[in-house]
This record gives structure tokens, sequence and C-alpha cells, in this order.
């Protein structure tokens, strides 16, 4: 189970209760960790009979519902409120942010006739949510967003599913609302992005719409008069260091490099090195600081990368290799291409290497 995805189900009567069971279920199988909760008189009731399954968690609300409102918000990617919409529109009004940090929000009758997606329909995956469990409990799901109703390509909820971040919000309203007046919408990639099967509908190739999207690594990439970046995530930082380098000096140069490149940082899914620096406190450092994942290597895993790379004979009597960021960016990459070789600063290496990715604008499916 992913231990990220994290859901609260709301619900105020007894047959909304059981009608939450069902949702949690549901919840549950798409691999997030859900919360029931309900008036304290019906979640023993939860408790006892919870589809045998330990993870579905039934909680009696406190005193202050509106806490556990305001703290599911904060923790947790979907909310689904068992009632009345005005109910969930109240507790959840407070503590909205943003709608490309808010959780998908969901608002289901108890007689689960209407599942309506009402906060975070793309990016925070709503709409996508509210069908799949309209499926599940056998209702009707009510989306709304203008894309969706005209049967339109919705370039920031796929972007999301892909693991794609998006440059900008407010060009990726441009291309929603060129799209949805029937205007063409330009396409340009990267060499490493390949698209699979067809373009959405009036998505074209090249550079001649006014208004067009960038799937590329590089935040100088804007050929039309409005470009909306979007970033894949394929960018694979190789990083050595001294022992105990602190945070800071890798930071300078790998923030240095990619300026000089004019590579987005948000492109950025991982750093690696050897396995000697594992626990290297700087490394781990700016991996957390950074939201990227941390991988190390082996000596001999990454001798076995094979390429022409710079050999460092003091690296290699110390480390067993000779050197050590520019294998750990391809093996990283799956052996992608090397866009900057070794690069030093203040005792820290740097290489990046970007991995080839394959896309389908066609692509559905539930985002887990």
């Amino acid at each position: 189970m992913n231990n990220n995805l994290k859901a609260a189900v709301f619900s105020f009567t007894k047959r909304g209760t059981e009608l939450g069971k069902k949702v949690a279920a549901f919840l549950q199988g798409i691999e997030y960790e859900p919360i029931l909760w309900t008036l304290p008189k019906y979640a023993d009731d939860v408790d006892e009979a919870c589809l045998n399954n330990a993870d579905v968690i039934a909680m009696g609300y406190p005193c202050d519902y509106h806490q556990v409102v305001a703290e599911a918000m904060q923790k947790c990617q979907a909310l689904v409120f068992i009632g009345a919409t005005g109910i969930c529109i109240r507790a959840i009004a407070p503590h909205l942010r943003d709608k490309t940090v808010d959780p998908a929000i969901i608002s289901l009758d108890e007689r689960a006739n209407f599942v309506i997606p009402l906060i975070a329909g793309h990016i925070g995956g709503a709409n996508e949510l509210s069908r799949h469990l309209a499926e599940a409990v056998g209702a009707i799901a009510c989306v709304t967003t203008a894309t969706d109703v005209n049967g339109l390509f919705a370039v920031d909820e796929w972007a999301a599913r892909n693991n794609i971040a998006l440059g900008n919000m407010k060009a990726a309203k441009d291309v929603a609302t060129a799209l949805v007046n029937g205007e063409e919408v330009g396409l340009v990639t990267d060499d490493a992005v390949i698209i699979e099967g067809k373009l959405p509908k009036q998505v074209v190739w090249g550079e001649n719409p006014a208004v067009g999207m960038a799937l590329s690594v590089y935040d100088n990439t804007a050929p039309f008069e409005t470009t909306l970046q979007l970033f894949p995530k394929i960018v694979h930082l190789g990083i050595g260091c001294k022992r105990n380098t602190p945070l800071e000096k890798i930071e300078a140069l790998v923030l240095m490099v990619m300026q000089e490149l004019h590579i987005d940082m948000r492109s950025v899914v991982a750093i690696a090195s050897v396995d000697l620096k594992k626990d290297e406190a700087g490394l781990l450092a700016f991996a957390k600081k950074y939201g990227l994942a941390a991988h190390f290597y082996t000596a001999d895993e990454l001798n076995a990368v094979e390429g022409d790379f710079s050999v460092s004979p003091l690296v290699q009597r110390v480390v067993g290799v000779g050197n050590v960021c520019e294998r750990s960016a391809v093996k990283d990459s799956n052996y992608g291409k090397v866009i900057l070789h070794k690069t030093s600063l203040n005792g820290v290496t740097c290489a990046i290497a970007v991995e080839n990715i394959t896309l389908d604008f066609s692509k559905t499916g539930l985002r887990k």
C-alpha cells in the first residue's frame, strides 16, 4: 500500500455511515489509507463490521468536528463528504488554499445518487476519482469543468497523472480557454520525450498556434506567444562529495549548473551517488529540501555502467569507482543521455542525465 495517500470519509447519519463503509473500502482498494469519520454512536458498529479489514478505521467525531476537517485538509489527498453539499462547503471553506495544493473534495448524497467533485477536479484528481467512485457505488458523477463537459483535453489533470509539473497556472488556463473556444493548441517536446498514440482533439504539432505547450526540462523553451511549460520529471543528478559536505555546498553547485543549462528544478526526479554516501547528511538534506528521491549504488554496480567517463585515481582508490557522479546519473536515468559531464565546485561533483520517457495523451485510468 502507498503510505503517502491518505483519505477521510465523513458521514452524519446511519444510512450515510453504511454508505461510508463502501466508500472507504473503495478507497482502500485503490491504495488509499482511509479513515471513516461518523457520529460516535455509529462508529462502534462500523469498527465491528468494517469489511473485516483492519486498515479501514472508523472514528467517532470528537467535540470539535471542524478541527477534524481542518486536519484532514492538511494531511489527506482526498476528502469525501456523505450528506448535503452545503455541509461540505461550510466545513472546507476556511481551509482552502490554492488549486495546486488543495486535496480532492467530493460530495456524495447518502442514497448514492450523485457524486460531485467540488475542489481540485483536475490537479487533485477529484474528477477522475468521482467517476470511479460513482461506478463503484452505482451513482452518477456530476463533473462540471468546461474541458470535461466538452470532451476536451484537460492538461492539468493529464500532467498530474503523469508526474509532470505545470510551469504556470495562468498559461494552463489559457490552454484550456483556447480549447473550449475551438482553437488549436500547439505542442513541442524535447528529444527525450516520446509521444505515443494520437494527440488530443485540437492539439497539433508545431509552433504555429498562438497558444501552445512545451514538454521540456528546459525553462527557456517558449516558442509560442503564450507557452505552457510542462516539466516532466526525468532529470537525474549524479552527485559526489567529500565526507561531511554541508547542504549549502551541494546546493551551490547544483543550482549553478541548473541555471547555466536552463534546466528547471521541477524536472529533477532524483539524486544518485555511491552507497558509501547513503548516510551523508548533506546529500540527504538536499534531497529532502527539494522533494527528491535519493538512490545509492555499490561500486560494482557503478563500474558496470558502460560509457566513456573521466577517471579520478584518488576517487578510484578511496571509493572503488573512478567517477561517481557521471556513472550514478547514467545508471539512475536508466542509461539516459548525459547533458552535463562531471563538474566540480568546493569538493562537490555533479553530472546530469535525462531519461527517455514515453507519454500517451489518451492514457486513462485511476491515478494512484
